[in-house]
């Protein structure tokens, strides 16, 4: 095994229905890369790159006026394959008040997945409104990592008004930082290096021992220096990888990363071992390689 890539979009035909209203401007953005594919290959992408991974599910109804990629849908695919797809992210439009958190502990407790994830901007909310705060408290008892969105987005962009996604819901102070504060049991990975506010969330992931960064989404030539810097230092233990399939492939992420020449022991901790670690993936990481004794 290669890599673990934390951050997974299983582009299939049922995610791009789901996700159409700001399709058009993601695949302007990555160049026809987000078109669907069957689960099949998206499978072979993932054992010809030696990488295991964690699928993300879809649920913007009231932010993006979408539809859902469902819970039960991620859970299904990642028992179709299980030499591939680890426990995935489930995802749960945080409008939807009790009825989201009984989601949460259904996708959790029944369906197998291993966490929730949160995208702000399009999902419309602001992480440490306090009206949101019983989901926090939720998934800290229930032992649940979450995986917030965190700086700029590639849906809406350069559309007008940006699609109305507001950016500042993903800035990190305040909003991974009262969360972070107000929850010190929430297992938080910060989903992107945050830009424009990367120094922020450098800030907050060395500040709060309860958050990580996963550096998806970026091609390691254009993450902020000051991100590759502690990366290599004070963040060495805080950081996982993601290549926010299929925007890159895991292959492509690791090969580019591999070439940036940092210190010996810093790309396996990135790679795979401060995955296995912060999200406790060492029995679902032995299924998945066959090495469960």
């Amino acid at each position: 095994m290669r890599a673990i890539d934390v951050h997974v979009h299983p582009m299939n035909p049922a995610y791009v229905e789901a996700s159409a209203p700001f399709m058009p401007a993601a695949q302007r953005m990555f160049k026809g890369k987000f078109a669907a594919r069957p689960d099949t290959q998206i499978a072979e992408d993932f054992r010809r790159d030696d990488a295991l991974a964690i699928p993300i599910a879809w649920d913007a109804e009231h932010g993006a006026a979408g539809g859902r990629y469902s819970n039960e849908d991620l859970a299904a695919l990642t028992r179709d394959y299980p030499d591939v797809f680890l426990p995935g992210w489930a995802m749960v439009d945080p409008w939807r008040g009790r009825k989201g958190l009984e989601e949460i502990e259904h996708a959790i407790k029944h369906l197998g997945l291993m966490g929730v994830k949160y995208q702000p901007p399009v999902q419309g909310f602001s992480p440490n409104d306090k009206q949101f705060y019983p989901i926090w408290d939720l998934l800290q008892s229930l032992g649940a990592p979450v995986l917030i969105h965190c700086g700029t987005t590639a849906i809406g962009a350069g559309e007008p008004g940006g699609l109305g996604y507001k950016l500042g819901h993903a800035r990190p102070i305040p909003n991974i930082d009262d969360v972070a504060a107000d929850f010190p049991r929430l297992n938080i990975v910060a989903a992107h290096p945050g830009w424009p506010w990367t120094e922020e969330l450098i800030a907050v992931a060395i500040h709060k021992g309860n958050v990580s960064i996963d550096i998806s989404g970026w091609g390691p030539k254009y993450i902020p220096a000051a991100l590759k810097h502690d990366m290599q230092r004070r963040l060495q233990d805080k950081v996982l990888f993601g290549s926010d399939y299929p925007g890159w492939s895991a292959g492509q992420c690791c090969d580019e990363w591999e070439m940036e020449g940092f210190k010996p022991g810093i790309v396996e901790k990135l790679f795979h071992q401060n995955a296995i670690r912060i999200l406790k993936l060492e029995d679902a990481v032995a299924r998945a390689t066959g090495t469960k004794g």
